[in-house]
């Protein structure tokens, strides 16, 4: 007999901090339902990875959360780019940083971020913003009319 496993839904974090990642890693061990989060240390190792899922056709991440400041590229060009490929435009994506300028704000929505968030600073905010963040973007987003 076949035992059918509820699939775990991802996050696809792009941080390069590690004590970022170590309070991420923390919080999404705790999220109700649980979560699969998978780390890219950089833009373009995340573009890469998100493009090789696609090419495959595998399932894509439920939500992406971007580090503003990142080596390379940019969490705000990282945004851009998924908002210019029809295969991610609809993705949601959240632009977050610890120290950040009201412009860095308007910047990632007038780039098609979704919402942008203050870093927490220590672990219990962390996993309260994560589990807020799951509950909202992680439910269906249309209901049936009567």
């Amino acid at each position: 007999m076949a035992t059918s496993r509820k699939k775990i839904d991802t996050i696809l974090l792009v941080e390069d901090d590690p004590a970022e990642i170590a309070m991420a890693e923390e919080a999404c061990a705790l999220c109700q339902p649980p979560v699969r989060l998978v780390v890219m240390p950089d833009s373009e190792k995340a573009l890469e990875w998100l493009s090789r899922k696609m090419e495959q056709r595998q399932s894509l991440p439920k939500l992406i959360l971007v580090d503003l400041k990142l080596p390379k590229l940019i969490g705000l060009a990282v945004v851009r780019k998924l908002r210019l490929d029809r295969r991610t435009w609809d993705m949601p994506v959240v632009v977050f940083s610890a120290v950040h300028e009201p412009s860095d704000v308007v910047l990632s929505y007038q780039v098609g971020a979704n919402s942008f968030v203050g870093k927490p600073a220590n672990p219990e905010e962390f996993h309260q913003l994560l589990q807020d963040l799951v509950s909202y973007w992680f439910q269906p987003r249309q209901r049936k009319l009567a």
